[in-house]
């Protein structure tokens, strides 16, 4: 895609929304330029390095393309970059405080006030990060503090993207959302977005805070369906019932739909765990009781618990001294984001009752040790069967679901398989010797 009405974009932050976001705006022909205060960072992003600060399918060659087309470039110096764009994106991390569950907020206030400084002339400041209700607002009178003359618009515009899938999201998503109250404002907005409007995205334009709000009612709902069929599955297994052929039957449902319908270890990641606790908190800050949403954030707490105790069971409640091979450690599949990832909270829970743990992760094994301290790391996804006492699959890698049984087993102690993604056939591992669990099956 091309854009012949381009416009000239920075956007403050390089972590995964403004890598993304950037490198998508310069690839449909837009001017961009990358702002981040990490200047080791920036200086790599600069080589346009094949190793980039975060793991995304198909990023590095957007971002190699990109620069080479002169389209896309990375810089320290926000306040001449600022001055010289028409529209600044905050794509800055807003990670949960942990002692009310709220969204941190001072990195998106810092920025603000740098942005304010720095404006010459008209400018449009966009929140991209995940942000509480009534941000814009904030961001709006920390700009006038800072520089009561100058001209501009805050709009909000949140970010839908699934790690790994982060660049079709992107550009063929299913939607766009704006929230923007300044016709100047919304004009520049529809033209940043043309070249998807153009190719059949659908462009939704409402009020700023209802635009905030979309954010993070989307994230928890979602939230919510991974939870609500999580308990289903815990119910399947009572019942003796297949939750995939009940998912399956939902999901055919044009109510319901199949996404966000597969059980698992709980949810994880950057976003769903940090935005549903936010959420339930402006709830009660505005004397509202979510009480689906707190229901959801304790099941999710506890899901862990009970999957770890899937393990246990295998060995009647003891693992004390067991080695116990892991698969897995991302919070999903095609990233290496172990961000409040159910595989470390289970990992963890396994350590406390006296687990050793020897993991393996196509890409998460170096982010993994931010998180999680004293377990070895193997080489492959056989390796780290040598000398164990189980296996254990805890995130979805694809890699995963087509293990050779008969190498696992040679390489194991005991024969057995705890796979809480439901990677495998039962059929097909039972039919190899092995003690197999699996969820809701």
């Amino acid at each position: 895609m091309s854009n012949t009405n381009s416009v000239k974009i920075a956007v403050v932050g390089t972590g995964y929304v403004g890598l993304v976001s950037g490198t998508c705006f310069a690839s449909v022909g837009h001017d961009v330029v990358c702002i981040d205060n990490d200047a080791s960072k920036i200086e790599g992003l600069q080589r346009a390095e094949v190793e980039l600060p975060i793991y995304e399918r198909g990023l590095d060659n957007l971002v190699k393309t990109s620069v080479d087309g002169s389209l896309l470039s990375f810089t320290t110096d926000l306040k001449k970059a600022v001055a010289e764009s028409d529209v600044v994106f905050i794509a800055v991390g807003t990670p949960e405080r942990k002692d009310n569950g709220q969204a941190d907020l001072q990195y998106v206030h810092q920025v603000a006030k740098e942005i304010g400084e720095a404006m010459n002339g008209y400018t449009v400041v966009v929140n991209k990060s995940t942000v509480p209700i009534g941000t814009a607002e904030e961001v709006t009178a920390i700009i006038n503090s800072v520089n009561p003359n100058a001209e501009f618009t805050v709009v909000s515009n949140p970010e839908f993207l699934r790690e790994g899938v982060a660049i079709n999201d992107f550009l063929h998503g299913d939607r766009v959302v704006v929230g923007v109250e300044d016709k100047r404002a919304q004009e520049l907005m529809r033209q940043i977005y043309l070249p998807l409007s153009n190719n059949g995205m659908p462009v939704l334009s409402t009020a700023v805070k209802a635009a905030e709000m979309i954010k993070y009612a989307s994230n928890t709902f979602l939230s919510i369906k991974l939870g609500f069929i999580n308990e289903m599955a815990d119910l399947c297994e009572k019942l003796g019932v297949d939750v995939k052929e009940v998912a399956k039957g939902m999901g055919m449902d044009s109510r319901i739909g199949p996404k966000f319908l597969e059980a698992g270890p709980g949810f994880g990641g950057s976003c769903f765990p940090k935005d549903i606790k936010a959420l339930e908190y402006i709830a009660r800050q505005n004397v509202c009781d979510l009480s689906i949403v707190k229901a959801t954030i304790e099941s999710n707490v506890q899901r862990k618990i009970r999957m770890a105790e899937k393990v246990t069971s295998m060995f009647n409640g003891d693992v004390s001294g067991k080695n116990i091979a892991v698969l897995g450690l991302a919070f999903k599949g095609n990233t290496d984001d172990c961000r409040e990832s159910p595989a470390i909270s289970i990992i963890q829970v396994l350590q406390e009752m006296g687990a050793n743990i020897i993991a393996f992760d196509p890409a998460a094994m170096e982010e993994s040790k931010h998180y999680v301290d004293n377990i070895s790391y193997a080489e492959d996804m056989y390796s780290v069967c040598d000398g164990a006492d189980a296996l254990v699959i805890l995130t979805e890698w694809e890699e995963f679901s087509n293990l050779n049984l008969n190498e696992v087993k040679k390489r194991l102690i005991s024969p057995i398989i705890v796979d809480l993604r439901n990677m495998l056939k039962p059929e097909e591992v039972l039919a190899h010797g092995f003690k197999y669990q699996s969820i809701g099956r």
